[in-house]
């Protein structure tokens, strides 16, 4: 017999919350609805439980060439009308951010280049 809280266990979102991995692969949009890119990950703090950042993939063609761009989350707002994550930033702030290679060995732990991403978008740290 399959009780309610079985099924609510399966769930991969509610009202308030949404699974890690159906937040993947969602897009992000601006508020005009133009397509930036997709969260490719999400970053949590294992400590505290705080998401650290959105990993946005942005630029290139068919995932050729696309760069990884460090979010804080506190950045993005979901909005339910465009289905997506939205970010207001200039395409110009966001060519300048600080990104990665696709396949470029990196370190998340740097808090020295963590406060540079943070210091970039004028947003307070996630762990403070």
């Amino acid at each position: 017999m399959q009780t309610e809280t079985a099924r609510d266990l399966s769930s991969r979102e509610t009202h308030r919350l949404i699974a890690s991995d159906k937040v993947e692969r969602t897009p992000i949009r601006r508020p005009n609805g133009d397509r930036i890119g997709t969260i490719q990950r999400v970053m949590i703090d294992k400590r505290t439980g705080r998401v650290g950042y959105a990993v946005m993939t942005f630029g290139g063609f068919l995932g050729i060439g696309e760069d990884y761009y460090a979010l804080s989350w506190s950045m993005l707002t979901y909005n339910e009308a465009l289905d997506a994550y939205e970010l207001d930033v200039s395409e110009d702030q966001l060519r300048g951010a600080p990104a990665h290679d696709r396949g470029e060995r990196f370190d998340w732990d740097d808090r020295q280049w963590a406060q540079q991403v943070h210091d970039y978008y004028r947003v307070p740290p996630y762990w403070m």
